[in-house]
């Protein structure tokens, strides 16, 4: 990574201002359901209260578009990350403003703050000047820890870096950046990309990018049906993008002329409808009956696709091969998810690039035997398509 790191600089004294990703789900009596990102964050503050920094956490929390709404306060995060550090937290009730400004000089060495919800204020989002300046005065140092937000230019991610300096990566965006860039630009091969999910057109850009890079391209879930229309196959029910068939066919003809081999599933476990009480069945993927859909990959696909896993040293997997959230319908995900913990027993590197295939991984209680999962969704996925992501370039260079 050509990024200063926090294991550059000097933190003794510093206020840090650390923009971290806490945008945790949460349940109707808004207890966290999941604190996976509160944890990921851990060694970046840690570090901090270590070296006697003093920690400003600044996070936004689901999308209140630019207004005050209590279910969107971060103050359910404080609780949780008081118990974490075994430390108090001191909250501010905003993320600018006089009274956040005392409580950040009244700071200690090695104390920690958390700021309110950035999203509080539209000019967080639309990346306003002045916003981004004022919460750089809370600083002296700004570490971005928040990869999940990186493929986002907001105020707190990209405008922040042009009034304060150094801007370092914390531990976790290096985490990210490591494994989803250097690992993957240097594969130990054959490299193996699956890629699932309900569109084609959420991965078109990240097929493009692979096409000639991965030895084997791997594709399931809804987007399958696409490339299958393509292919000219009866489909039934199952979803389908028709103003996308036409760059189905240019993507099959592609693959054709690149050195990557693609694997469509052969089989598939139809139902009559989109239910887990539905009756179901395995039909090969040339008899799909036209009243039936396809809501998951069937055994002799699953089959074949652990073997490519299983014998690849890199693989790298974003998007579910059915409709997991349905126990009658994952066996062709958790499948894929074992396959990538037996890679990975067998040395391979194994990535999972957020989103749904996070969440699946979890379902399956194996995301701590995969080599990493990555805690940003579309930032994981941009980085798949090639894309530089702003929260990332904005960073000071070594």
């Amino acid at each position: 990574m050509n990024k200063l790191s926090i294991d550059d600089i000097e933190l003794k004294d510093k206020r840090v201002l650390v923009r971290v990703d806490f945008n945790v789900p949460l349940d109707e009596n808004r207890n966290i359901t999941d604190d996976k990102r509160i944890t990921a964050s851990l060694p970046t503050i840690n570090k901090i209260i270590k070296d006697g920094g003093k920690a400003i956490l600044m996070s936004h929390l689901g999308r209140p578009k630019g207004e005050r709404k209590p279910e969107f306060s971060l103050e359910p995060v404080v609780k949780r990350l008081s118990e974490l550090l075994n430390k108090e937290i001191i909250f501010s009730n905003d993320c600018i403003g006089d009274d956040t400004k005392l409580l950040i000089n009244n700071m200690q060495p090695s104390d920690v703050i958390l700021l309110e919800n950035l999203r509080f204020h539209k000019e967080e989002e639309q990346n306003d000047p002045g916003f981004a300046k004022a919460l750089s005065e809370f600083g002296d140092i700004y570490v971005n820890d928040a990869f999940g937000t990186a493929h986002r230019a907001h105020a707190s991610t990209e405008g922040i870096t042009k009034f304060i300096s150094p801007c370092v990566a914390g531990y976790l965006m290096e985490k990210e950046l490591d494994y989803l860039g250097s690992k993957l630009e240097n594969p130990g091969r054959p490299y193996c990309a699956i890629l699932g999910g309900v569109k084609i057109s959420g991965k078109i850009d990240v097929i493009k990018n692979l096409l000639g890079k991965v030895d084997t391209l791997l594709i399931g879930g809804g987007m399958a049906f696409t490339f299958f229309k393509a292919q000219g196959k009866e489909i039934g029910t199952s979803i389908l993008e028709k103003d996308k068939i036409d760059l189905a066919k240019e993507i099959l003809k592609s693959i054709e002329n690149s050195s990557t081999k693609l694997f469509l599933p052969i089989d598939v476990v139809t139902a009559d409808k989109f239910s887990n009480e539905s009756a179901f069945q395995t039909v090969t993927a040339e008899n799909i009956p036209p009243t039936q859909m396809g809501l998951d990959i069937g055994p002799e696909t699953v089959k074949l696709f652990s073997q490519q896993i299983i014998g690849s040293k890199t693989i790298v997997w974003n998007g579910p091969m059915g409709v997991f959230e349905f126990k009658n319908f994952a066996n062709g995900t958790f499948s894929v998810a074992n396959a990538l913990k037996e890679a990975t027993d067998n040395g391979s590197i194994t990535i999972v690039g957020g989103g749904d295939s996070a969440a699946a991984i979890k379902e399956a209680g194996l995301e701590d035997n995969v080599s990493h999962v990555s805690t940003g969704g579309g930032a994981s996925l941009e980085f798949l398509e090639g894309k530089l992501l702003p929260g990332v370039e904005a960073l000071t260079s070594k």
